[in-house]
């Protein structure tokens, strides 16, 4: 296969340094309804907050830090140096691309699918300026804050078992996708995977055919976008 090792993707984040409700600087908390995600903390220092089924944790980062997120695993980037810089390894190429992530926004706006929709996909409207594109992004971070705090006080008090609503209501909302993602998958991670196994049936025979496509692959310059957690530079690593 001639995509990027794995079906993975990668990203370079700039985590936002914009403060929120409490205080904090950094991106908008979400989840991943069916990929994990990694980072890897190549510069600046700060934390990584998260509800999962172990309830609620903080995670310190700082340079060389390596820390990585399952499906349903509500994760906050915090920018306490101001100039946290992490690479973003991500499972299942496309899928995260194609709409997997959840944001946590208030339980009013999870339970209404128009309401989600049109503030998850609010910074990409048409017509925006760069500045306006900002804005949006930041107004986004802070709906989604203003639900993760609520959250995060349920499951202290409460329990992981608080965060079985937001499941609940993720899987609601991405149910429609999973056959476009079933594609994206079989295209993708899954057929680098069965590639390998094909590999390794034929160096059991002595086989180096496939060695005969040895190349080098090059992803070419990098995209900025408004992010998540900060300002990207992407790559299209397809095949």
């Amino acid at each position: 296969m001639s995509g990027f090792p794995g079906g993975t993707a990668v990203s370079l984040v700039s985590v936002y340094d914009w403060p929120a409700a409490d205080g904090q600087a950094g991106g908008s908390p979400h989840l991943h309804t069916a990929s994990t995600e990694g980072y890897v903390v190549v510069g600046g220092t700060g934390a990584v907050e998260t509800l999962s089924g172990n309830g609620f944790e903080r995670h310190e980062l700082k340079r060389g830090t390596v820390l990585w997120f399952t499906p349903g695993t509500v994760h906050r980037a915090v920018n306490g140096s101001g100039d946290l810089q992490v690479v973003v390894v991500m499972q299942n190429a496309g899928i995260p691309e194609a709409g997997d992530a959840v944001f946590t926004f208030p339980e009013a706006t999870l339970a209404d699918p128009e309401a989600y929709r049109a503030a998850a996909t609010a910074p990409a409207a048409e017509g925006l300026t760069e500045s306006q594109r900002g804005e949006a992004t930041r107004a986004r971070r802070d709906l989604a804050i203003d639900g993760y705090l609520a959250l995060r006080e349920r499951v202290e008090a409460e329990g992981p078992a608080a965060m079985k609503p937001l499941w609940d209501k993720a899987a609601q909302l991405v149910s429609g996708r999973a056959e476009t993602w079933r594609r994206i998958w079989a295209a993708g991670p899954k057929a680098q995977a069965d590639a390998t196994g094909a590999h390794l049936d034929a160096l059991e025979r002595a086989d180096a055919t496939h060695l005969c496509d040895a190349h080098a692959g090059n992803a070419g310059d990098a995209v900025g976008k408004w992010g998540m957690c900060g300002r990207l530079e992407t790559w299209d690593l397809r095949p």
